[in-house]
């Protein structure tokens, strides 16, 4: 009978567990690098650490070459990865990368993708400017930014359960040319677009006016739906947009009317900015605002426009006359039935004044005369009062001003009054948060052959709905088309918007 070495086999369990733990890259080993060292260039140090948390450190790793971009998915779910130092098993992990990269001055968009949590830091850590800090398959987030100089980025990430990954990308956002605080000339405005309400991201400039005359009026060659409309050096897209147009410009002696229109928020200055004489900074459909001042000498002027969906159009109009042939004290408009609308105005001081010619607009910029009423008294310093039912007021919104002529022929203008027809006014859409695919139009007076259209925050049209006669409130039941987000609600009667309002559907 052979001798048996109980001790050696007492032994084998243990040495079989040191064998596993060495396979497994878990048997003794030095971690290699410093965890607080930056990677240069384009090439981040990724520090790799056992466990969700950062908890025991392993080795570091490199990502990116030529450029900072990089994917990774650490050869396989639930296997063993190499790092600088010790092996680290593919679940339950962490990783910190750092980088120190040198951003030429432009405008980027930050891109960072995982599965399971990341995270994306400019300042070393202190703040997150990307945060996905949670178990989830593989998703991605993107941030845009300007960026000049040089940022300590630190990445992190980590994978609990199943398959990972982990995605960083940049890209350079076209950015536009020409100084954004240089005026226009010579009636000629430089008009400077941003991508964003909110002057966001400058795109280059267009030019508007010309040297005979500063007037225009731009509807960016759309409707409802987005449109390119391409700049001095970037094009951008017009559901949501601003523009910042600059004029400087030299003005005689006179008493000026300027109109400003806008769909959807316009304010206008004389000033540069510093205060704004016509301010309409909302959403809103296209309507119209003067400013009659007697001015001389050298101006600033600045028209800021944006537009948050939908239509979008911006117009600006000056008109000037060196002496008033009478003065007007007062002008309005008010409904005295469907299709009727009631002028009255009173002047004063009329100096070799001849009529008023009453002028009609369905825009605000294109007007017709459509009546004449002869002065009171041709000379006269008392006031005096006019009145004038205009009877074919068919238009939903509807522009009035007054053209006064003196008996030499000089001419000038009041400034313009906005009405909304009783038979439309008073569109309700309701309501902005949508639970139940059930949206209510509501209308005080009866209003024909009205539509309802759902576009997208995009501009492109989903679905559209015949109404026919809309008065009382009347029930719009979304169709599939309609899915949880944002969208623009917009009512017509076919040549006119009615009404216009952002719902969200949940």
């Amino acid at each position: 009978m052979k001798h048996i070495n109980y001790t050696f086999l007492k032994t084998l369990p243990a040495i079989a567990f040191v064998l596993f733990l060495a396979t497994n890259g878990n048997a003794q080993c030095t971690p290699q690098g410093n965890p607080a060292t930056y990677g240069t260039g384009n090439t981040w140090i990724g520090y790799m650490y056992q466990g969700k948390t950062f908890n025991t450190y392993k080795g570091y790793t490199t990502e990116g070459n030529s450029s900072a971009n990089f994917d990774e998915s650490f050869t396989a779910a639930q296997t063993n990865f190499a790092t600088n130092g010790c092996t680290i098993y593919t679940d339950t992990f962490s990783v910190r990368y750092r980088l120190t990269k040198t951003f030429a001055a432009a405008n980027y968009t930050l891109t960072v993708g995982g599965d399971d949590g990341y995270r994306l830091s400019l300042d070393g850590g202190a703040t997150w400017v990307i945060n996905n800090w949670g178990d989830h398959s593989y998703a991605t987030t993107s941030y845009s930014i300007y960026l000049s100089g040089s940022y300590n980025m630190v990445l992190e990430y980590y994978e609990n359960f199943g398959d990972n990954r982990i995605s960083f990308s940049n890209v350079t956002i076209c950015t536009g040319n020409g100084d954004p605080t240089v005026y226009g000339n010579n009636n000629t405005w430089i008009g400077y677009m941003y991508q964003g309400m909110n002057f966001d991201t400058y795109k280059g400039y267009i030019n508007k006016g010309s040297s005979s005359n500063p007037n225009f009026d731009d509807n960016f060659g759309g409707g409802s739906s987005a449109v390119t409309v391409n700049t001095s050096n970037c094009s951008i897209q017009t559901q949501t947009f601003s523009a910042r147009y600059r004029l400087q410009t030299n003005l005689a002696a006179g008493i000026y009317i300027i109109t400003v229109g806008g769909d959807d928020g316009y304010r206008f200055s004389i000033d540069g900015g510093a205060t704004w004489v016509i301010n309409k900074w909302a959403d809103q459909s296209y309507g119209i605002s003067s400013y009659t001042a007697n001015l001389s000498g050298s101006y600033n002027f600045v028209l800021e426009y944006y537009q948050n969906g939908g239509y979008s159009r911006v117009s600006f109009n000056m008109s000037v006359s060196s002496l008033l042939p009478v003065k007007l004290t007062s002008f309005t408009a008010s409904n005295i039935s469907s299709g009727k609308v009631q002028l009255n105005w009173a002047s004063a001081e009329a100096t070799g004044f001849k009529n008023f010619t009453v002028q009609r607009s369905a825009d605000g910029i294109d007007f017709k005369n459509i009546q004449t009423v002869a002065a009171q008294s041709s000379n006269s310093s008392s006031e005096q009062f006019y009145t004038y039912t205009d009877q074919q007021a068919s238009s939903s919104i509807i522009y009035y001003r007054l053209a006064m002529t003196d008996i030499d022929g000089t001419m000038t203008y009041s400034a313009t009054i906005r009405i909304e027809n009783a038979a439309t006014s008073g569109i309700k859409i309701y309501p902005t948060l949508v639970e139940n695919n059930s949206l209510y139009i509501e209308s005080g007076k009866a209003v024909n052959h009205t539509k309802a259209i759902i576009f997208d925050m995009n501009g492109k049209k989903l679905t559209e709905q015949t109404l026919e006669n809309v008065q009382g409130r009347q029930t719009i039941t979304l169709s599939g088309a309609v899915k949880a987000g944002s969208y623009i609600v917009s009512i017509t009667d076919g040549n006119n918007l009615l009404a216009k309002q952002i719902i969200i559907v949940r």
